[in-house]
């Protein structure tokens, strides 16, 4: 299920009227930022160190194009919605998404970007909760 663009919730709800404190912010943002985070969470707890000064760069990217890429596979958020939320271009998410899946090869990485998505889908969108 995609996430609307406008300003309403998951559940149909308002996010914010007008003015506002949330005003602005769609469930889209939202959406993203929350996986930017939970991202940026799991490659720290994934990682057995912590980066090293001149690899932290790469690692801000790495973990910028996974949280890009669970977006728009995971959550079915269009490249151009992505790239705005992240600040981006629509081309920079495609690319995005091109480095994560040439990068799915590996079995491990593969492992990681699949628990990502079922945690995205699951806190998002609320998807594989048990219910009984």
């Amino acid at each position: 299920m995609p996430l609307d663009k406008d300003d309403t919730g998951l559940n149909g709800r308002k996010s914010g009227a007008p003015g506002a404190a949330g005003a602005g912010v769609t469930p889209v943002r939202n959406a993203c930022r929350l996986v930017q985070m939970l991202a940026g969470e799991m490659v720290t707890i994934a990682g057995d160190r912590a980066p090293l000064r001149r690899n932290r760069r790469r690692t801000l990217c790495h973990t910028r194009q996974i949280a890009m890429y669970v977006c728009h596979v995971a959550l079915q958020i269009p490249q151009g919605d992505v790239g705005a939320a992240f600040g981006k271009d629509r081309s920079t998410v495609g690319y995005a998404c091109a480095v994560v899946e040439d990068r799915r090869d590996d079995e491990a990485f593969d492992a990681f970007v699949a628990a990502m998505e079922r945690i995205a889908r699951e806190v998002v969108l609320g998807e594989g909760a048990s219910h009984g």
